[in-house]
């Protein structure tokens, strides 16, 4: 679907990376080594969503890091748009319900830094959940978005020592009861 919208292999990369994750920051090389791109396409791709207000920059050591600025009044909207890429939005939708007492829902691993593996990790909080449902939602939700999903699920003391294990930022939260 995106990439119909936006021809650009290395932009599409790019608003993954960047939107997926308001707090993922990285610099020209590694983008470039991990896209196995020319630099000079990402460099052009990094110019213009700077100029466009998309991305903020600033140096550590002699590196520039790039990262989303999530001031930017179309910010919300991307990540939203990016999220139904990835088909997130589906799977809260489709896993929560009917689940027992599900507190919060976190994305962890590769996409919560923004990397498109073809696995998205998923993190359950609560109580009480029925995990024979659970599986069955997640291979529902497998076939819809044309991905593979691990999961676990965690009590609510269980996720306070996960957290604080987890602190290269590979935990966003994607969902919380109200």
């Amino acid at each position: 679907m995106l990439d119909t919208l936006i021809t650009s292999k290395t932009r599409i990369k790019l608003l993954l990376k960047f939107f997926l994750n308001k707090d993922y920051s990285s610099y020209l090389r590694n983008l470039e080594s991990e896209f196995d791109e020319s630099s000079n396409a990402v460099r052009v791709e990094l110019n213009r969503f700077e100029q466009a207000g998309l991305l903020n920059s600033f140096t550590k050591g002699n590196k520039k890091y790039y990262k989303a600025n999530d001031n930017h009044p179309l910010f919300k909207d991307i990540h939203n748009i990016i999220l139904k890429y990835v088909g997130i939005d589906r799977i809260i939708e489709n896993v929560v319900k009917k689940l027992g007492e599900i507190q919060k829902v976190y994305l962890t691993g590769d996409f919560a830094r923004g990397c498109d593996n073809g696995i998205i990790d998923l993190a359950f909080i609560g109580k009480d959940i029925n995990r024979t449902y659970l599986v069955k939602l997640i291979e529902k939700a497998e076939n819809l978005i044309n991905y593979k999903i691990r999961y676990l699920v965690y009590s609510p003391s269980e996720l306070k020592q996960k957290l604080k294990n987890n602190s290269n930022g590979e935990v966003l939260l994607l969902w919380e009861a109200l």
